[in-house]
């Protein structure tokens, strides 16, 4: 019996889009457009303004090269202030925040009566819009009328003029961060302890495991994936901060708290110059995502070596 040739031909190859290919192009299209426009637009418009004179009073879009980022890799200002600032800020403020929201994270995974209502209250940060809750730390640190100052007076302490000084305004917008930044971290860890496998917090409680023992050993490196992608998130959130920083102390006293984000912006719209702002937040970017890279590969290392 011979078997036709058709019937020994390779069967037909499904098309490259078909029905659910288009549909999922199709759902997927006006992500893509608000990406485009909103995204990849600015910043190769932002890129080719950082090679050209481009002052936004008289643009003249000459290519002048990269006149605008040596301008400010050579700024002092940005050298020895900003670049110190926003690396500290994003630093203390990360640090910080992990290790408060790690220990309310620990609280609230255990029973206890009230937990709920705790729970609620520690959401309150997060539904606060940051210019509002920067607005209302400026009022409590006010060196006049702020409520600060009216606890030091009745505690017998001297009044200090907060946002009039460079350490003390810094820690102020610290204190604002912290506080707005802690709930996410507890949050996520507390996510990432009700997801750790009970089989061994049991063994180590029939073994008579101490708490610190227990937390040291089992919690600790179980959580720590969870926390590097909470570090490398938030690092890079922190290093591009501008509201917090701006509503409280607009970068001052004498642009003494700048962050990068705050230098970019008046460059650009203070100072009219939408080139050199923008060849700052170029600069801004490459050093954020070499940060990002070399504290994501130190973090996944320390967590290997833990193994």
């Amino acid at each position: 019996m011979t078997i036709p040739v058709a019937d020994l031909a390779d069967p037909p190859k499904p098309p490259m889009f078909g029905e659910r290919q288009r549909f999922m192009l199709l759902l997927i299209a006006p992500a893509v457009v608000a990406l485009i426009f909103f995204q990849i637009v600015p910043i190769l418009t932002g890129a080719n303004a950082s090679f050209r004179d481009w002052s936004l009073h008289d643009p003249k879009y000459t290519w002048v090269g990269l006149k605008h980022y040596w301008y400010v890799l050579s700024d002092p200002g940005f050298v020895w202030t900003v670049m110190p600032n926003t690396l500290v800020f994003m630093a203390v403020s990360v640090a910080v925040s992990l290790v408060f929201g790690l220990g309310l994270a620990l609280i609230l995974n255990r029973q206890f009566a009230g937990r709920a209502v705790l729970q609620t209250i520690l959401l309150l940060p997060l539904m606060v819009a940051p210019v509002v809750a920067a607005i209302m730390i400026r009022w409590m640190f006010n060196d006049q009328f702020g409520i600060v100052n009216v606890v030091f007076e009745a505690l017998g302490l001297p009044q200090q003029p907060w946002l009039a000084q460079r350490w003390t305004a810094f820690g102020v917008i610290l204190v604002a961060d912290i506080w707005l930044w802690t709930p996410w971290f507890a949050l996520l860890l507390l996510a990432g302890l009700q997801s750790l496998p009970k089989e061994p917090f049991e063994a180590a409680a029939i073994d008579g495991a101490s708490r610190w023992r227990v937390f040291r050993y089992l919690t600790l490196p179980m959580l720590r994936s969870v926390m590097v992608v909470c570090i490398v998130i938030r690092g890079i959130d922190a290093f591009r901060t501008f509201d917090i920083v701006w509503t409280i102390s607009a970068g001052g006293p004498a642009r003494s708290t700048e962050l990068f984000s705050i230098y970019a912006y008046i460059e650009a719209f203070q100072a009219m110059n939408f080139a050199r702002g923008s060849a700052a937040a170029i600069i801004g970017a490459i050093i954020i995502v070499v940060l990002a890279m070399v504290v994501f590969r130190l973090l996944n290392r320390w967590m290997e070596v833990s193994k």
